[in-house]
């Protein structure tokens, strides 16, 4: 039996630069993966592959990520081994923070673990790239630039040390829609984000969500989160992903934690407290 922690993401920046002809689009981002945290225990005394999960928007058949990547790992190996992947959710369910992905990639990288580590980083990454675009961010396991559909990565070192506050307000986001809705401006497909972010002043500035567009025309009650989280003292807010989740950002520990508890008195929110894992 393996118990492991399957890690959520932020976007810190993300910039839509055109719709490829295969239906994904070409994206900018800034990623950084955070400490909260999905928890998800593998064992290996039965037949076949399993997903379990309370959840009941998680499905716990072959759709699941992680029962693909299960998949994936054992043809991979020419295996037909079996596992059960018990999946305890704490990361919000179609979130903007990548929890399903995450999922995938850890298992990808446990299994890899129980048979020896068979496969290379560079492997489990190209394994990574054939369940989802978000999956290979998290086999990375560094705060990176990603282009491409987000499957090209560059580690970004550096960041100076901040804190979250996430605010999961409970809405159903479909990121299919807000891809279909997003206006897209000409852009440059070579587009360039800073790749020095040593300040907190570095970090407010690049924060940056193209599908915020979307998401707020839909969902406005979104902007009175963002409102509030900066006047809770973020020194700036902004949607992850295609959202619904919201996250602002603070120097200090002693601010987000103020924050939180204010926040915390405001609303019928899920409520995180987290820092990157740099």
């Amino acid at each position: 039996m393996l118990v492991i922690k399957s890690p959520a993401k932020i976007n810190l920046f993300l910039k839509v630069l055109r719709r490829r002809e295969d239906g994904y689009h070409d994206i900018v981002s800034v990623m950084c993966p955070i400490g909260l945290f999905d928890n998800i225990t593998l064992s290996f005394d039965v037949p076949k592959i399993t997903v379990q999960c309370p959840d009941p928007r998680v499905p716990e058949d072959s759709s699941n990520l992680a029962y693909k990547a299960a998949d994936l790992f054992m043809k991979k190996c020419g295996v037909s081994d079996g596992v059960r992947i018990t999946i305890d959710k704490v990361i919000p369910v179609a979130a903007g923070l990548g929890g399903g992905s995450s999922n995938a990639a850890s298992v990808l990288m446990a299994l890899n673990h129980q048979y020896n580590n068979l496969f290379t980083k560079e492997s489990l990454m190209s394994m990574a790239r054939e369940i989802g675009a978000d999956v290979p961010f998290f086999i990375f396991q560094s705060p990176a630039k990603a282009t491409g559909i987000g499957d090209r990565l560059t580690p970004l070192n550096g960041l100076p040390p901040f804190w979250f506050v996430l605010i999961y307000p409970g809405l159903e986001v479909s990121t299919v829609y807000v891809y279909e809705n997003l206006k897209l401006t000409k852009s440059e497909i070579n587009y360039k984000v800073p790749t020095l972010i040593r300040t907190f002043s570095d970090l407010k500035q690049l924060l940056h969500n193209d599908l915020e567009q979307v998401t707020l025309q839909k969902h406005p009650e979104l902007e009175d989160i963002k409102r509030g989280l900066v006047e809770s003292g973020a020194g700036g807010a902004l949607m992850s992903g295609s959202g619904p989740t919201i996250f602002g950002i603070f120097d200090t520990l002693d601010k987000a934690r103020a924050a939180y508890r204010s926040i915390s008195t405001k609303g019928n929110w899920d409520l995180f407290l987290a820092e990157p894992l740099l």
